[in-house]
């Protein structure tokens, strides 16, 4: 790929899981109840932020309800409101909240992406559609290498699906493999250095119950920010 522009369109334009494919497209048919009225995207959801990015932030996949019918990385549902009130805190979004394509959002030096492109049955791409989807990782993470600093992993699920990105793209990883927890941090070696963080997912299932709360999420992000320069 020649720009991230030019990336971000062939992403849209995927179909190389019948699965996910069919789950998406059938999501944007019957649609939520209250989202009865609005057109879904159904389709592969490209990354989102500047192409001189020095932040990554990686998640999981498209929500069905979410990016799947925005076609923006982490706008339109419950996670999303939670991750991008903690980037406006401090200071790389320029404003809180995430409910369309069109709504002015803008990230700061940051750029949002994930492993699987497709929102999955149940949340769970299998490993199979998750390395089938890497293609795109790789071409991701090769397209910001030259300003690229720091990285942070929302749930394990990202963690382990990057590391084989990072070493194929010239990062050394250490043996043994760094295991993910929140507030994981390791600096890893190659092109440049890389500083990469692991915190909780951004899931109602840890932000309803207090296992993610948004002053753990924004130190994170801060301490991500300082080592990425944009702080």
């Amino acid at each position: 790929m020649r720009d991230l522009a030019a990336l971000d369109t062939a992403v849209s334009q995927c179909h190389a899981c019948p699965r996910l494919v069919a789950w998406r497209e059938q999501v944007a048919r019957e649609k939520r109840a209250s989202f009865r009225g609005e057109t879904y995207w159904g389709r592969a959801v490209p990354g989102f932020g500047p192409a001189d990015a020095r932040m990554l932030i990686v998640g999981l996949a498209p929500a069905a309800h979410g990016a799947n019918r925005t076609g923006r990385m982490f706008t339109g549902d419950r996670s999303g409101d939670f991750l991008y009130a903690a980037l406006h805190a401090v200071g790389l979004a320029n404003q809180p909240t995430a409910t369309h394509i069109g709504d002015g959002l803008q990230l700061r030096g940051t750029r949002i992406t994930a492993p699987v492109h497709c929102a999955p049955p149940d949340n769970k791409p299998t490993p199979a559609e998750r390395d089938r989807c890497r293609t795109w990782l790789d071409a991701e993470l090769d397209l910001l290498k030259p300003t690229l600093r720091s990285i942070v992993v929302l749930g394990g699920f990202g963690w382990q699906a990057l590391l084989p990105t990072l070493a194929e793209s010239g990062w050394a990883i250490p043996k043994p493999r760094p295991k993910f927890g929140h507030g994981a941090h390791v600096e890893l070696p190659g092109p440049q250095p890389i500083h990469l963080f692991g915190s909780y997912h951004v899931s109602q299932q840890n932000t309803f119950t207090g296992r993610l709360t948004p002053a753990m999420l924004e130190d994170v992000l801060r301490t991500a920010a300082t080592e990425a320069g944009l702080s």
